[in-house]
C-alpha cells in the first residue's frame, strides 16, 4: 500500500476544455482517498517545477464548488510547457533537481497530465524511478483535442473539442447559405497526423445541410488537383460548398500541403502554416467564384461555452481513476478508456504501460475514410457521436462565464508575492 505522504500534479502540452476537469478530478480523489497530506501543482509542468514553480492546491481548493468550477475552466489552470525532457544519461542534473524536490516535499505519486509529448515526460521520470529504486509512483493521464494517443478508446478534451468543430461548422453553413451566390468555404481544422478532429464535422450534417460537403484527413493521401476535381462535382449539384480539412494533409509522398520550410519545434514536429489558406489561394487561380478560408485556430481547445458533458464527466472520473490506481500501486502507466458498447454507450477506465503508448500515434484506420479520401463513413459517426453528447451547466456573472483565477498564469510578481508571505 501506498506510503501516506504528499503526491504532485502537472499539465503540459497543448490545451484542451476537459483538462483541468481532470485535475478536478485528481484532487477529488485524493479528498476521497485521505491517502495525501497534500497535494502540490507544477505551474508550467515540469519545466516550470525545475524552475521552482508549483502552488499547494490543497489550499487552493478546498470545496466542492470549487473543484466543480475547476471542471468546467477551460484550458489548464496550472498553466502548460513544450519542454522535452532529456534522457538522464545526457542530463542527470535535471533529474537530480526533479528527484530532490520530490524527497524534501516528502512526494509519494506524480501525476502528469497531458498527451503524446507528455507521456514520453512520463516515460523518462519512471524510468529514473526504477532505476535509482526511487520510492515514487508516476502516473500519466491523457488529454488532446487530436485523440492520437494509442490503448485508449479516445481522450479527454477531444469530444468537447469535436463538439465545438461540429457546432461552427453548423453555424457556418448557415451564414454560407444565405448568399445566392457560387461560393467555396474552407474551414481548416487542428489535426497534424490523425485527423479525428477534422472527421467530427461530419456530424455537423442535418436534414438541410450537407457541410461539410467534403472532408479531407491526413489519413487519406491529398492531391490539388483531384480535390478541384471534387469541387467541379459538387459544384454541379450546390451553390454553396463548405469544405473541411486537416491542417496536416499530406500528399502521396507525405510531404504536408502546409509546411513551410524546415522549421520544427522542441519535439521535432514540423511547424504548418495555413493548409486552409494555401488551398484558397490555388482555388482562386482554377475556380470563377467566391473562396475564402476561416481557421479554427485556439477556439477548438478552449470553447468551454459548448462543452461535451460526456466529456467532462469521464475528465473527471479519469481523474479520480488514477489517484486510486497509484493507491493501489500503480507507476509507469497511463488511464485509459475502454469502449464496452456505441448503444447504449458505456466506458470502463483501465491502466495500460507507458511505454506502450509514450512516442506512438493512433490515426484513423482507413476502412472509416471513404474510397475517394474526401469523406468519412458511418463507422466514424457511430464511434463519434456518443462523445459529443449533453451540456454542462456553466455559471455566469455579468453576462461572463465564471472560471476559475488565473492570477498565477499571467502575473510575473505572483511567485515573488507568494515566496514574501
Amino acid at each position: 500500500m501506498l506510503t501516506r505522504g504528499n503526491c504532485i500534479v502537472g499539465q503540459s502540452g497543448g490545451p484542451t476544455v476537459a483538462i483541468n476537469a481532470s485535475l478536478s478530478g485528481v484532487l477529488q480523489g485524493i479528498l476521497e482517498s485521505e491517502n495525501y497530506n497534500s497535494v502540490y501543482g507544477m505551474v508550467n509542468g515540469i519545466e516550470g517545477l525545475l524552475q521552482g514553480k508549483y502552488l499547494n492546491l490543497s489550499e487552493t481548493f478546498t470545496t466542492q464548488e470549487s473543484l466543480d468550477t475547476l471542471s468546467i475552466t477551460p484550458s489548464m489552470f496550472l498553466g502548460s510547457c513544450r519542454f522535452k525532457l532529456p534522457h538522464y544519461e545526457v542530463a542527470p542534473e535535471v533529474y537530480e533537481i526533479l528527484f530532490k524536490f520530490f524527497t524534501t516535499h516528502n512526494i509519494t505519486t506524480v501525476f502528469y497530465i497531458g498527451g503524446n509529448d507528455s507521456m514520453d515526460t512520463v516515460v523518462k521520470l519512471s524510468s529514473y524511478a526504477e532505476l535509482k529504486n526511487f520510492p515514487i509512483r508516476i502516473v500519466g493521464i491523457p488529454k488532446t483535442i487530436d485523440n492520437d494517443l494509442p490503448m485508449t478508446d479516445h481522450t479527454p478534451g477531444f469530444g468537447s473539442a469535436a463538439k465545438f468543430v461540429a457546432t461552427t461548422m453548423l453555424e457556418i453553413a448557415h451564414d454560407t447559405y444565405i448568399y445566392n451566390i457560387p461560393s467555396v468555404t474552407i474551414i481548416e481544422i487542428m489535426g497534424r497526423n490523425a485527423g479525428w478532429l477534422t472527421a467530427s464535422a461530419a456530424l455537423a450534417r442535418t436534414t438541410y445541410s450537407c457541410a461539410p460537403d467534403l472532408i479531407y484527413l491526413p489519413e487519406a493521401a491529398f492531391s490539388l488537383e483531384q480535390f478541384v476535381e471534387d469541387i467541379k462535382r459538387v459544384q454541379k449539384e450546390r451553390k454553396n460548398i463548405i469544405v473541411a480539412v486537416s491542417e496536416g494533409i499530406k500528399d502521396a509522398e507525405g510531404n504536408y500541403i502546409s509546411a513551410t520550410g524546415t522549421s520544427v519545434d522542441a519535439f521535432g514536429h514540423k511547424q504548418l502554416c495555413g493548409a486552409g489558406k494555401t488551398l484558397e489561394n490555388y482555388l482562386k487561380d482554377q475556380l470563377g467564384c467566391k473562396v475564402r478560408s476561416v481557421e479554427l485556430n485556439v477556439t477548438q481547445r478552449c470553447a468551454a461555452h459548448v462543452a461535451s458533458k460526456t466529456d467532462i464527466d469521464e475528465s473527471v472520473l479519469i481523474g479520480k481513476a488514477a489517484v486510486q490506481a497509484a493507491i493501489d500501486g500503480l507507476t509507469a502507466s497511463m488511464m485509459c478508456y475502454n469502449r464496452i458498447s456505441d448503444a447504449p454507450y458505456q466506458v470502463e477506465i483501465v491502466p495500460h504501460a507507458i511505454e506502450d503508448i509514450a512516442n506512438k500515434e493512433r490515426i484513423i484506420p482507413r476502412s472509416w475514410i471513404n474510397e475517394a479520401g474526401n469523406d468519412v463513413t458511418e463507422d466514424m459517426l457511430t464511434y463519434l457521436r456518443p462523445l459529443i453528447e449533453g451540456e454542462t451547466l456553466v455559471g455566469y456573472k455579468n453576462g461572463l462565464p465564471i472560471y476559475c483565477d488565473i492570477t498565477h498564469l499571467h502575473n510575473k510578481h505572483f511567485f515573488e508575492h507568494l515566496e514574501e508571505n
